[in-house]
């Protein structure tokens, strides 16, 4: 068996975003072709972001996967933490406000902008 790491951006017991390496196993499938077991889906969105885009802090209403379909998107966190993604690369957006908090921008969340000179086209699957 092996696994695939991927990205999840987390709120931690401090009500901060965080990034974490997450090992998905492949378990199934075929040696030519390993498979994670299948994940629970409630739907899917595209969204293409033009160039310029970048957005204020803010939580992940509903987890979600989000693929990186064009261009460069950069995630960034409070402690000054930034992560890039690229096209084929996606991370588990999972940074939700805590029960009874009420949303502090110096606090909770993250921000996200485009890098570079070509729309962001993403695809949102939500959890």
């Amino acid at each position: 068996m092996t696994t695939l790491t991927l990205t999840e951006l987390y709120t931690a017991d401090d009500g901060r975003a965080r990034f974490r390496d997450w090992p998905v196993a492949l378990s199934e499938g075929t040696p030519a072709a390993r498979l994670s077991s299948l994940m629970a889906s409630g739907g899917c969105q595209f969204r293409r972001s033009p160039v310029g885009f970048a957005s204020d802090f803010h939580c992940t209403g509903t987890p979600q996967w989000l693929v990186v379909l064009q261009g460069r998107m950069e995630i960034g966190l409070r402690d000054g933490t930034a992560r890039v993604f690229g096209p084929g690369e996606c991370f588990y957006s999972n940074d939700t406000l805590p029960a009874g908090a009420r949303f502090d921008p110096q606090v909770h969340g993250h921000r996200s902008r485009l890098l570079g000179d070509d729309p962001l086209v993403t695809l949102f699957v939500r959890a």
